[in-house]
């Protein structure tokens, strides 16, 4: 089952990588798929652990996925057990460490144990625009393998149910996906 997480990464340097990432959940196994061009995968590969955070904070996954500020450098605090930080808006985490990788283009594959989990707060759960801005905040990440029509018209779809059931956060990070996102269109040729 793939479950939607914020994975948090440090470099060798200890600067903080924030990323929306659907990881292949397990209780003791969580592999864990980034784009092998991407900090996440550069900092699991050199450093072997991350701490996968579970939020009901839509905001935050659009903001990640912008490279907003805010998820730049958004508010931690140390994991228990491994080198990394922990999302202070996640409802539950786990520490994870590498034990087998494989880094192939496009994609790398690192299958990790869990070895800490954490719980700050209950987790309030997605209404439909939460629902709606995760799945935005998926297609803002595939530009370059969706194409553009296909996105506009599934944000066209999204923007309603947004609409119709948000509250200011959801909305708010709606629009950050739809600034993000339409530069990327007008740049990707139609397929």
């Amino acid at each position: 089952m793939i479950i939607e997480s914020l994975v948090t990464t440090l470099d060798v340097g200890g600067t903080l990588n924030c990323a929306p990432m659907g990881v292949e959940w397990g209780d003791d196994v969580i592999v864990i798929k980034p784009f092998a061009d991407t900090a996440t995968c550069r900092n699991l590969a050199a450093t072997g652990v991350a701490v996968v955070n579970l939020t009901d904070d839509a905001l935050l996954f659009a903001k990640a996925v912008a490279g907003h500020p805010d998820a730049v450098n958004p508010p931690t605090m140390a994991a228990a057990r491994v080198t990394g930080r922990v999302l202070k808006a996640a409802c539950t985490w786990r520490e994870v460490e590498v034990t087998a990788s494989e880094v192939p283009s496009p994609r790398a594959r690192f299958t990790t144990r869990v070895v800490h989990r954490g719980s700050q707060r209950e987790f309030l759960g997605f209404n439909r625009a939460r629902h709606a801005v995760l799945e935005a905040a998926i297609l803002a990440t595939r530009t370059h393998l969706i194409p553009g029509a296909e996105i506009r018209a599934e944000f066209d779809r999204l923007r309603i149910i947004v609409e119709k059931t948000a509250g200011p956060d959801e909305r708010m990070a709606m629009k950050l996906l739809e600034d993000y996102v339409t530069p990327r269109l007008m740049e990707t040729p139609a397929r």
